[in-house]
């Protein structure tokens, strides 16, 4: 593929909700700009960019991907983005190199839960948007009603620049509002001039003075104009589309079928003309590496080597690829760079770019054009390769935090650590989810997008590394706590012949404040215990603090102060005392009136109007406390505090009840007294565990 200068390159990254047909119309570009000698379908598995086992098999995109191709002598790098909410990291790194997001939506199904919360990331980008209604062919379309509902959801700056001629079975073509032409289209999506139906003169023209009115507010010279002469020149409507797009002040609105190639060429021609290069976007917001010191990075061909590292595959023979946008200046084989984050050298050996599943092998990356290097040696998403004169570094992608844990464990005895080295690997591709071994809880946690996501790398680690997995229901992190005070003595005293061991001690233990975590008090006067044994009285409180006594959990927020005891002069050791102190302690705990404490979360669930009865109902049955709803187009925000141990799977069942269509976050809040009923199933919980354990 040859280069192109940063002025005829185009990044579009495709977003919108699962099935709305990102894929498809990827596809149908593939073959419009002859990357494909067929229109590749997801269905039957034959589709250009949804080409791996899991994607075939799911039929739903699992990762993003490039497709490269070019027309009308301009280059298109087209992100083809999962619509489903577990891969919202590939959303977002496509996202960071892209000037323009074109988000599809059904024309049957309108603006769904996935399109609003898709904006909501969308909205953290400087970033220029079109919107395409898909499938327009199909069944139940009502265009009018989508581009309401687009218009409602995301502004009166989304405007139509076309009207589709018919729906559902009888869309039969397209009318440009920006020339006023009506088009039908060939199998081969191209298109041939029409007569514009006479039912559809009055729309058109009310459409394209929308059009107008939005472009004139793009510019203050064009609006003052509008207002002077009622309308706008030909000339100026288009200038002010322009800018209106580059700026966001414009939203247009385009409509086709993708599965048809039915306005699929005239999106690229309008991508072509319209949509914003490179180095027309905001500049790239970066800090000088190793500090905080903001500075913006322009676009520049001529500048010193930089470029962003946003997307990291493994595949095949090829090994680690390392997907990057040349910020500025020119990457070209045989260069060397440096990795801003950690410093090391690299160097650019072959450098491709894709088409789907195909690739070429290219000679140079230039600015703001999207390429891939292979085997490099320590390069992450996130990461900077610059010039070793240039310390820049883009600030990184913040991504979500995983919603959903489950326990994950080998079939095979032994390959505990092959799961640890795989999921590390994997990690270089996916940065959404994490791994802890927790080794109070004896166990290793997987935290996930949700429970495809899950399920995506469970296969990987199978096929990639060889190991089979369970995953189980994680065990909750309990504290335990005190709600009284007590005072305890113990006195520990040895004798078996030579040096003896003895330690005695008075503890007052009682409750503090919540949060505030262990706290020991040496209140010891007249050197009754000499001060150097209070430090082994306090190892022995803490050591006693990592199992409670009523279900092994650890135990926080208590003051304990050491205020009497004895010593002898030879058998007095510092073990002496911290078994004295850990005893002391275990026997007065139970005089405190100890309860379970359990981890509480604040969950936000975006639910259609129609399933909000069931999910608060839901919610509530899961011990959760509704805190608040709010609207969000047709959508409803539930916001409630539910304990951990209630959300296990919640994912799953939450996608069950809404139809697929619930999509939820969490973020940790608290810890909360677990009811008497609850507590008591937990305690025969830890017994019958630790039984297991012990045999």
């Amino acid at each position: 593929m040859k280069e192109f200068k940063t002025d005829n390159i185009r990044n579009i990254c495709l977003a919108g909700q699962r099935g709305c047909g990102k894929t498809s119309l990827a596809d149908a570009v593939a073959f419009c700009t002859g990357q494909n000698n067929r229109i590749g379908r997801v269905d039957d598995g034959s589709s250009l960019l949804d080409y791996t086992d899991g994607e075939i098999a799911r039929k739903t995109s699992i990762s993003s991907k490039l497709m490269a191709c070019e027309w009308n002598n301009t280059k298109i790098n087209l992100l083809d983005c999962p619509g489903h909410s577990d891969f919202v990291g590939e959303l977002l790194g496509s996202l960071k190199v892209s000037e323009t997001v074109g988000i599809l939506v059904s024309a049957p199904a309108g603006v769904e839960v996935g399109t609003h919360v898709q904006w909501k990331s969308i909205d953290k980008f400087d970033i220029a948007r079109f919107f395409f209604i898909n499938k327009m062919e199909t069944e139940n379309a009502d265009w009018q009603k989508c581009l309401s509902e687009i218009k409602d959801s995301f502004g009166k700056q989304a405007v139509a620049v076309q009207i589709p001629i018919g729906q559902a079975d009888s869309f039969k073509g397209i009318i440009d509002l920006l020339h006023m032409k009506a088009y039908q289209f060939d199998a081969d999506g191209n298109r041939t001039d029409m007569d514009m139906p006479a039912d559809l003169k009055d729309t058109a023209e009310a459409a394209r003075e929308a059009l107008i009115e939005v472009a004139a507010e793009a510019d203050d010279a064009l609006l003052e104009k509008y207002f002077d002469e009622g309308t706008l020149s030909d000339a100026d409507m288009l200038n002010g589309l322009k800018l209106g797009i580059r700026c966001g002040k414009v939203y247009p609105v385009l409509f086709g079928s993708a599965s048809q190639n039915v306005g699929v060429k005239i999106l690229l021609d309008f991508a072509v003309d319209y949509l914003p290069s490179p180095d027309q976007a905001a500049p790239i917001k970066a800090v000088k590496t190793g500090t905080e010191d903001t500075v913006e990075v322009a676009l520049d061909p001529s500048g010193k080597t930089l470029a962003y590292v946003f997307k990291i595959v493994s595949e095949g023979h090829l090994g680690e690829m390392t997907f990057l946008k040349t910020i500025s200046g020119t990457i070209k084989s045989g260069m060397d760079f440096v990795n801003q984050a950690n410093r090391n050298g690299e160097r650019a050996t072959q450098i491709y770019t894709f088409h789907g599943k195909n690739r070429d092998e290219v000679t140079s990356v230039p600015s703001g054009d999207i390429g891939v290097l292979v085997k490099l040696k320590d390069t992450h998403i996130g990461n900077t390769l610059a010039d070793s004169s240039y310390s820049v570094s883009v600030v990184p992608i913040e991504f979500p935090n995983p919603v959903m844990d489950v326990a994950i464990k080998a079939k095979s005895k032994g390959d505990e650590e092959k799961i640890s080295n795989g999921l590390h690997k994997l990690l270089e591709e996916d940065p959404t989810f994490r791994l802890t071994s927790d080794a109070a809880l004896k166990q290793q946690v997987l935290y996930g997008q949700g429970s495809t996501q899950i399920e995506v790398l469970t296969e990987k680690l199978h096929k990639r590394f060889g190991v089979e997995v369970a995953l189980v229901k994680p065990r909750i992190p309990y504290r335990e706590t005190i709600r009284g005070k007590a005072e305890k003595q113990y006195r520990h005293k040895k004798q078996s012949g030579g040096r003896g061991q003895f330690g005695d001690v008075f503890l007052r233990i009682e409750p503090n404040t919540r949060g505030a975590g262990f706290e020991f008090l040496n209140q010891i006067k007249g050197g009754v215990i000499p001060s150097k044994f209070i430090p082994a009285v306090e190892k022995g409180v803490i050591e006693a603090l990592a199992n409670g006594g009523l279900a092994g959990a650890p135990v926080v927020d208590v003051r304990v102060a050491l205020y009497f005891g004895s010593f002898h002069e030879v058998d007095s050791s510092d073990m002496a005392f911290k078994i004295a102190g850990l005893m002391a302690f275990r026997e007065g705990y139970t005089d405190c009136k100890p309860v379970l404490l359990e981890p509480i979360f604040n969950v936000e669930v975006t639910v259609p109007d129609e399933f909000t009865g069931d999910v608060m109902g839901d919610l509530s049955s899961r011990r959760g406390k509704i805190a608040g709803m709010d609207p969000d187009g047709r959508n409803q925000i539930i916001r409630a505090a539910v304990p951990q141990s209630e959300l296990y799977q919640y994912s799953v069942d939450l996608r069950s009840m809404t139809q697929g269509q619930g999509i939820y976050s969490l973020d940790f809040s608290h810890y909360e007294e677990v009811p008497h009923e609850q507590t008591q199933k937990v305690i025969e919980e830890a017994k019958a565990l630790k039984e297991d354990q012990d045999k």
